[in-house]
């Protein structure tokens, strides 16, 4: 799973935990209902501080020991699609293994 896949899986979730924006975007059509959701998440994602990979990792882990798995597996994927070595990325980027 990358970014992407992470995000579509979470949207789901996410559009369930949001009675208002349902309500907003229930007469608009599937597609139209999709962006607006995409860009809820994306503005909160924001607002909180975080990529919406993040986010998204949040919505779609079933525990806390999960999201922690997919949050360094996330890095260790960023880490060597830079070339980077592990241990410099983890210092540039304060990540906790």
């Amino acid at each position: 799973m990358n970014a992407n896949d992470w995000t579509e899986a979470a949207l789901a979730k996410y559009i369930v935990t949001n009675p208002m924006l349902q309500a907003e975007i229930q007469d608009l059509s599937p597609k139209e209902q999709q962006q607006q959701t995409l860009w809820a998440f994306e503005d909160e994602a924001e607002s909180l501080g975080i990529p919406t990979w993040e986010l998204a990792l949040t919505f779609i882990a079933e525990t806390p020991e999960q999201l922690k798995e997919l949050r360094l597996a996330a890095h260790k994927e960023a880490a060597e699609a830079l070339d980077m070595d592990w241990e410099e990325y983890c210092e540039l980027n304060e990540v906790e293994v």
